[in-house]
């Protein structure tokens, strides 16, 4: 049987899906005809990005809420339901992150990362399973190789996307009864967004990526949006709980040494 990558008459949810690598996410799979809806916490960012995805030629709305009040993205992703129906494809990837040591990062810093990424994920994922298509929902969780790299000046990320990998596992069990798979994506160095800004501010930290990652180039946000279409299409209809490095091999060297820049630059 042949399967195409066509989502002509599915629903896509992107949150966090107005800006980097979400955005190049829900770009491509209005490309490939999906009714796309975004959220944000900002209500610009969302305008923007619904235009643009309808000047693509999909149908597409949004929302404003921010991921740590559960009952703000549940009325969300209601409305959503409304418009759209039942959900086929959920992409969780709202996420925060600064470079900064235990030692020069607050208490309530370290709270924040946590419950934007890790706490933010299981609010997107709880208040959305009423609205999954079942059988045949496919929820990704956008993820980080700090889950699984320990890097300096990342322990609230590390720790985070750990939790996100696990809740990601412990749900494709609890969820996988119903026909609903879910997996986590993980990019590595990705090229032209706000994280690789944050995470590689100088052209050195840049070409220190480049040169760490054995495929010898920086990702981009279509190479993630790529595995979210796979990931996200009856070609993967066997495939729950794993955990998919997107990295050009990048995580299989620990990440280049990374982590003793990220110190550098990181508050002490």
């Amino acid at each position: 049987m042949s399967v195409s990558l066509d989502f002509t008459g599915k629903t896509v949810v992107v949150v966090g899906g107005t800006s980097g690598i979400n955005r190049g996410v829900a770009e491509l799979f209005a490309e490939h005809g999906a009714r796309v809806a975004v959220a944000s916490r900002s209500q610009d960012k969302v305008d923007d990005t619904v235009s643009a995805l309808q000047k693509l030629g999909a149908e597409a709305m949004g929302f404003s809420a921010d991921v740590r009040d559960i009952d703000a993205v549940a009325a969300g992703l209601g409305e959503v339901h409304k418009a759209f129906g039942d959900f086929d494809v959920l992409v969780s990837g709202a996420a925060g992150n600064f470079p900064a040591t235990a030692k020069g990062m607050s208490a309530n810093a370290f709270k924040t990362v946590v419950e934007i990424d890790l706490l933010g994920t299981f609010h997107v994922m709880k208040s959305a399973e009423p609205f999954l298509k079942k059988p045949g929902a496919s929820v990704i969780n956008i993820s980080a190789p700090q889950a699984y790299v320990p890097m300096q000046a990342q322990s609230h990320v590390c720790s985070a996307k750990a939790g996100v990998d696990m809740v990601t596992r412990t749900l494709a069990m609890e969820w996988g009864e119903e026909g609903i798979r879910i997996n986590s994506v993980v990019p590595g160095p990705i090229d032209g967004t706000e994280g690789m800004d944050r995470l590689a501010p100088t052209e050195e930290l840049r070409q220190l990526c480049v040169d760490s990652v054995p495929m010898a180039r920086m990702g981009s946000p279509e190479d993630i949006g790529n595995a979210c279409l796979f990931l996200g299409s009856p070609l993967a209809s066997y495939i729950s709980g794993v955990i998919l490095p997107v990295d050009g091999a990048w995580s299989l060297g620990g990440c280049g040494g990374m982590s003793h820049s990220l110190k550098a630059f990181a508050r002490q």
